[in-house]
């Protein structure tokens, strides 16, 4: 496909009709945009959050990442250390209150640490009635198609829906739409992975009719799957021509009985390149391929995996999953070197413990951090250009492997804490994103509970 315009900017004087005018705007209805929305507005904002589905979630339900993330220690011995938790904050909020509905098993080891498998249609029902009890204005199945500028300052967005376009009015724009769609409409700077190669897509599915006990028996308590398995995989390519482009593979009991959720597939383009799925082009292939993919995983196991003999696909993500797309070019970046080496910092807004986990060929990259985490600075949300704007999510600044950690749930959580005070701070002092200090940042989020000090 041709290059084509990305931006859409239009002078703070456009005529298109208004859909309505806000404190604070949230594109976006993902982990962070959930929590940077319900923040806002319980700080007495007026919020409102558009999302392009019609429910709330994001990559966590459209695409069946399935898991918290990122919300424990790393140990060496994780089985008798135990789940040690490291995030608190609005995270913690989310996550005690899937537990109070039934909606999470209890942890699960992955490597050297744990992370909880949650029901994505519980996540739906928790994240709406706990935005709209904080008073947001939700508005479903809206996109963002351009923004609106006044000098530097970007002044709201024009949305597409079936009604047509308008416009909304915001003192303060929130970026939670994991790609950096605002960021890319208004024309600022950003990056793409590591010199534009970036982690595969993957597409999650539901295995039912499994008998879990016969399968755990087998596979053993770690949800990342032992080697044995790699070995079967190997033999099943030889044997019968299987196409298993993935050999490490992860997959976890749900909360619903004889249920599997399979995270095993990775996706490429038909000629072994990364596909971009910012390219129309390339996300369509990868949608197409990742079907295929899915019932090729599904044949392995049902004839090769015991406990898996009756079993077939139940459903699948509505949408591939994706790790990794535009990071804006932010006041501050974290480095690999933050990561590798736990860097601790006064303007620091969210703890990590996850590893750096790079999704590229049979077997991903990790690198543990082991009873430790590092801090992600509040300047990695903040756009170096354009004012009002702010990001909440992966689309924050980071080299390559740091965003390999950084990225997942718990953190994604902690983003939109982070970003929604933010907001509330830069209305109530009338001062820029770009003139607050990460130290005023972090606490008001200890305020409210994300225990960083």
């Amino acid at each position: 496909m041709g290059e084509y315009q990305g931006t859409f900017i239009l002078p703070d004087t456009t005529e298109l009709p208004v859909y309505d005018e806000v404190d604070v705007l949230v594109c976006g209805g993902g982990p962070a945009g959930v929590a940077a929305a319900e923040t806002a507005a319980r700080r007495g904002r007026k919020t409102l959050l558009i999302e392009r589905y019609g429910f709330l979630g994001g990559a966590a339900v459209a695409g069946y990442s399935g898991t918290i993330c990122g919300l424990f220690y790393a140990s060496d011995d994780p089985v008798k250390d135990g789940p040690q938790q490291a995030v608190f904050g609005w995270t913690d909020r989310f996550y005690r209150e899937l537990i109070r509905r039934g909606h999470v098993t209890e942890p699960q080891l992955y490597g050297k640490t744990y992370l909880v498998p949650f029901d994505p249609q519980g996540w739906k029902e928790a994240a709406e009635d706990m935005v709209l009890a904080a008073g947001v204005k939700l508005l479903y199945h809206t996109s963002v198609v351009g923004v609106i500028r006044k000098e530097d300052a970007f002044t709201g967005v024009v949305i597409d829906t079936k009604k047509g376009f308008a416009q909304i009015r915001a003192r303060k724009l929130i970026d939670a739409t994991g790609d950096g769609d605002l960021i890319y409409r208004a024309g600022l700077p950003y990056t793409m992975g590591d010199n534009g190669s970036i982690q595969n897509p993957s597409m999650i599915f539901r295995l039912s009719g499994v008998d879990v006990r016969a399968f755990k028996e087998f596979w053993g308590e770690d949800t990342i799957s032992p080697d044995k398995v790699a070995d079967l995989m190997k033999r099943a390519r030889v044997e019968k021509g299987y196409e298993l482009p993935r050999l490490k593979v992860w997959i976890y009991p749900t909360n619903r009985p004889g249920e599997l959720f399979m995270n095993v597939t990775l996706i490429s383009g038909e000629d072994g390149r990364n596909l971009n799925v910012l390219d129309p082009d390339d996300h369509t292939e990868a949608e197409r391929r990742a079907r295929k993919q899915v019932r090729e995983y599904a044949r392995f196991f049902k004839e090769y995996i015991p406990g898996c003999e009756e079993s077939f696909v139940n459903d699948l993500s509505c949408e591939v999953g994706v790790r990794q797309t535009r990071s804006i070019v932010g006041i501050e970046r974290l480095t690999n070197q933050d990561v590798a080496e736990a860097r601790k910092r006064p303007d620091g807004i969210v703890r990590c413990p996850w590893p750096i986990e790079l999704h590229n060929g049979e077997k991903p990259y990790m690198h543990w951090l082991l009873h430790d985490y590092y801090e992600i600075p509040y300047g990695a949300l903040v756009p170096v250009e354009g004012g009002n704007i702010i990001t909440a999510g992966r689309n924050l600044c980071a080299e390559h492997q740091a965003l390999a950690s950084c990225r997942v749930t718990a953190q994604c959580f902690e983003y939109g804490h982070g970003a929604g005070v933010a907001a509330d701070l830069s209305i109530g002092t009338n001062r820029d994103f770009r003139q607050l200090a990460g130290e005023e940042i972090r606490a008001e989020m200890d305020r409210e509970g994300s225990k960083l000090d």
